[in-house]
């Protein structure tokens, strides 16, 4: 949610930025700096009214005290009137405030200036590229039937179950799955950031404070009875954490990882896209998450993305990093990348992390600030990003590591799975 500072002293500016996101902001700018001027001028007139209140109750004291009974009589009836006054205006103030607010969460974050102009994926920019992708051959299989060939991943088990978008995980393939999510902890924990196990449902404050609600709503699972909303990511529950709370300049970086698995209704997804891996309504994720001060919230940025992709390099997977434009950022972001890796088998990019900078927009909503060297209340940055979203990951471990009839694990993950092939 942008502050109302902003949008007060330079409409323009938002409405122009904006723009850049593909989002006409003009009409409801122009409405809200109405409101926030008329929010204003109705606490002027509460303010004067309470003042006016304050005053005549020491006169009718004084009065009172001077046993001049019918004058103090008065003044209270004129008391009793600038009360109903208050109400009135507490009444027209709760009513502005109330559109105000509503206007105020539709308009998405302002991206940075790094952010190109752009409408959709292809107009992306991609600023890094890593690691071979390999020549598979004619032969080669996508990961469904690879799955289905070394009865590790059951597509139709999961439908049985619960419908399309469930796979259930078998074997070589369940335990594949638990080797990439405590070596993804691992290498977070290493690098500083403390291990949390969040809920995997939320409260609507929760999904309100990242953003997700009012803006993803139709994309998460709801559980009406207690409305409660299943995660779409661990990026809610580890970021709400902060909800509410005030930091001191020694807290400083507040850095959190957590694995939960993650819900997503994805409607309208259809077509090969969503074969196998590529789509699904559950799926496993490491998540980062990261609290700054504005000033160094760009270097930790680049620290997190120079983070994800050592992963992905100890993986062996092709890959690379793009810079979304406008059209294809969040409704939260101000700048995010991108990380892709390459699918031989089926001759496609995947993307496994998003990894974005929200300077003061989550933490605007969530009232996570701090306070500075001068004693002075800030609102902080707000950053995260996958490491590793796994269905792509083992898509692409799978296709682009057959062999001879055989799946080779990398041996940065041996480790953790105990075995070197699948086959």
């Amino acid at each position: 949610m942008l502050t109302f500072k902003l949008l007060r002293e330079d409409p323009e500016y938002v409405i122009r930025k904006l723009a850049v996101k593909n989002f006409d902001a003009k009409e409801i700018v122009e409405k809200i700096v109405l409101l926030d001027k008329g929010r204003r001028t109705l606490q002027t007139e509460l303010d004067g009214c309470l003042a006016q209140q304050k005053q005549k109750a020491a006169e009718i004291g004084a009065l009172m005290k001077k046993g001049l009974r019918e004058e103090a009589e008065k003044i209270k009836a004129e008391v009793a009137s600038l009360k109903e006054k208050s109400k009135e205006i507490e009444a027209k103030s709760d009513e502005n405030n109330t559109e105000l607010n509503s206007l105020m969460v539709l308009l998405p974050n302002i991206p940075c200036d790094l952010v190109p102009e752009g409408k959709g994926a292809e107009d992306n920019v991609v600023v890094k590229m890593g690691n071979e992708i390999p020549d598979l051959g004619p032969d080669a299989l996508p990961h469904w039937e690879l799955a289905k060939k070394f009865d590790i991943i059951d597509f139709d088990l999961g439908v049985k179950l619960t419908g399309a978008g469930f796979p259930v995980y078998k074997g070589k393939g369940a335990r594949l799955q638990r080797a990439l999510i405590n070596m993804f902890l691992d290498i977070n924990t290493a690098a500083g950031y403390l291990e949390v196990e969040p809920p995997v449902m939320v409260n609507e404050a929760s999904g309100f404070g990242t953003g997700q609600l009012p803006d993803k709503e139709g994309q998460m699972y709801h559980a009406n009875l207690d409305n409660y909303y299943l995660v779409p990511t661990a990026e809610v529950p580890v970021t709400n954490i902060y909800r509410d709370v005030i930091l001191g300049c020694n807290d400083f970086p507040v850095k959190m990882t957590a694995y939960t698995p993650c819900f997503r209704r994805e409607a309208g997804s259809y077509g090969k896209d969503v074969r196998g891996l590529n789509r699904l309504h559950q799926f496993d994720k490491v998540e980062i998450v990261r609290i700054e001060k504005p000033e160094n919230s760009y270097a930790a940025l680049d620290e997190m993305i120079a983070h994800v992709e050592s992963i992905v390099n100890r993986l062996g997977l092709p890959y690379r990093i793009l810079r979304l434009c406008g059209g294809d950022m969040s409704f939260t972001s101000a700048i995010t990348y991108d990380f892709e890796v390459y699918s031989a088998a089926q001759g496609r990019w995947l993307e496994i992390s998003s990894v974005s900078n929200f300077e003061s927009y989550q933490a605007n909503r969530l009232k996570l600030r701090y306070k500075d060297e001068n004693g002075k209340i800030q609102l902080a940055h707000t950053l995260n990003g996958s490491s590793l979203a796994l269905p792509r990951v083992v898509a692409a471990l799978l296709e682009n590591n057959q062999k001879d009839g055989k799946i080779i694990i990398p041996e940065a993950l041996r480790p953790y799975t105990g075995f070197d092939c699948i086959g």
